[in-house]
């Protein structure tokens, strides 16, 4: 007798039940989570970008390039490195904690000097005062309690989920009144600072570790031993995601820095949003497989298939649209963006699915993959963003980040199949479908427009649900004639949900 999808998904939860329940309930939390932030993040960004101006902007651009760039040059990887660790981690968590105070420290007093140099770097003078201040955030999460490793490496993200949720509820009120108020770039500031001020404070409610400064640097050295490869590859990462960032503000100035940055953050948006999760859920998931290749194989191509189907689909959608959400969410002043926002775009959604690949070489313990084409990708784009930039503006610096990103891809893809040994022909199923959806969504949401003379709120929402429910109808059609299982994996994923 044939089994129904039920009575097949509850076949498939018995081997390793425990650990598939929970991953599916920790990535239900942060999807949540994720979720929240965005709806918060989209309103915030709607109504700074109405009341502050570009320039705003690139000024804020270039206070948080400053201190990302000491945060990743001197990143730890001590984080990373307690997740993957199998054994016990309480004695190892004071290190890793002084480590992280002193750091914070370190990076505040930098950041404090060498304000004044980074703004004359971006010809910006204005924003000494703003990095020195902004400086104050790198204070606060040193200075955040440890013990909080635990709800990532144990799968507890519902304690994540209220950790997580208070900065970004601080974020939204306290910039949403001071832009109101101030109608500056004071108001960005002081949303992130009122973040890590109020994560940091939360961190020792929600948590019983209390930490204490240790003078045991085996313990610090044992960590890092892991962690150089996760410093290696942060910087690696830092120097593909943010030198554009960097490049931009150096070479055409603060204002179109913003209007790049306001390009990526919401063309990269769903790609950002689902390497957040799948980090946060399958890292310590995959760890916990690193040493049973049948279940990391089954459990990375779930992950393909799932990111590819949300992906995917998303990309189409922003590509799209790009234009009409622009003018009307954001208004006129900012459609120089849109073409760069369309071809970021489509590098947001090979991040999304490389990222899929970098996690499981960290869970396995081979950080050295990932870092190895960082570098691959770092070499095409220091080779192509000059030249497509003074040719192109934003948009070829976009191109540039385009071409460097579809070469790792390719490199992560090649070599995932390698390790998990899931062959080529599945993983490119897992993306196949889902692009086909795609594109047919993009193809149908193209001829409606170009019947309609003048689009408003209205008929984008009316264009989001059509694309939506394309997207779904084809996807029915994959399963019932194509064998693709998504149906299986969705019923299964909720039998987890519902304990089943």
């Amino acid at each position: 007798m044939r089994l129904s999808i039920r009575q097949r998904a509850k076949n498939l939860l018995q081997p390793g039940e425990g650990l598939y329940q929970r991953t599916v309930r920790g990535g239900a939390w942060v999807f949540a989570l994720r979720i929240t932030e965005q709806v918060f993040g989209i309103v915030r960004l709607i109504i700074l970008a109405r009341v502050l101006a570009p320039n705003d902007f690139g000024l804020m651009g270039v206070a948080l390039l400053a201190m990302m760039t000491l945060e990743t040059f001197s990143e730890t990887g001590f984080q990373a490195a307690l997740i993957q660790k199998k054994e016990n981690i309480k004695g190892y968590l004071d290190a890793a904690w002084t480590v992280s105070t002193l750091r914070g420290l370190v990076l505040f007093a930098v950041l404090f000097l060498i304000a004044p140099y980074a703004a004359i770097f971006f010809k910006a003078p204005v924003a000494t005062p703003i990095i020195r201040v902004v400086g104050l955030a790198a204070l606060l999460q040193g200075l955040t309690n440890i013990g909080v490793i635990y709800f990532q490496k144990e799968l507890e993200f519902n304690k994540q989920f209220l950790y997580m949720l208070s900065g970004t509820l601080a974020d939204f009120v306290v910039a949403v009144s001071a832009a109101l108020i101030l109608k500056s770039v004071w108001a960005l500031v002081f949303g992130v600072l009122a973040a890590n001020l109020v994560r940091l404070i939360v961190s020792y409610l929600i948590h019983p570790y209390r930490p204490h400064l240790s003078s045991d640097l085996g313990k610090a050295k044992e960590l890092f031993g892991f962690g150089r490869w996760i410093l290696g590859s942060s910087i690696l990462v830092f120097l593909v995601t943010q030198g554009d960032d960097i490049f931009v503000g150096k070479l055409l100035g603060v204002t179109l820095l913003g209007f790049y940055q306001m390009a990526y953050r919401i063309s990269n948006a769903p790609a950002t949003e689902i390497t957040h999760v799948i980090s946060q859920v399958t890292f310590p998931a995959y760890s916990k497989l690193q040493d049973n290749l049948p279940g990391l194989r089954e459990g990375y191509l779930k992950t393909l298939q799932l990111t590819a189907f949300i992906s995917i689909p998303l990309a189409a959608g922003i590509f799209i649209l790009a234009p009409e959400f622009t003018t009307i969410f954001l208004g006129d002043k900012w459609m120089p963006m849109v073409p760069a926002m369309q071809a970021l775009a489509l590098a947001g959604l090979m991040r999304s699915v490389a990222a899929t690949a970098g996690y499981v070489f960290l869970g396995v313990g081979k950080p050295r993959i990932d870092t190895r084409w960082q570098v691959i990708r770092l070499i095409v784009l220091g080779a192509s963003i000059y030249p497509l930039t003074l040719q192109l503006g934003i948009l070829g610096t976009s191109l540039a980040v385009c071409l460097s990103t579809l070469v790792s891809a390719i490199g992560f893809g090649f070599t995932v199949i390698e390790i998990t040994g899931c062959g080529i022909r599945s993983f490119s199923k897992m993306i196949g479908f889902p692009l086909m959806s795609g594109i047919v969504m993009a193809l149908l949401i193209f001829a409606l427009k170009a019947n309609v003379s003048t689009v408003g709120i209205w008929q984008f929402l009316l264009f989001v649900g059509l694309g939506i429910l394309s997207c779904i109808c084809i996807t029915y059609l994959q399963d019932k004639f194509l064998n693709y299982k998504m149906r299986l994996l969705m019923v299964e994923s909720l039998a987890s949900l519902r304990g089943v």
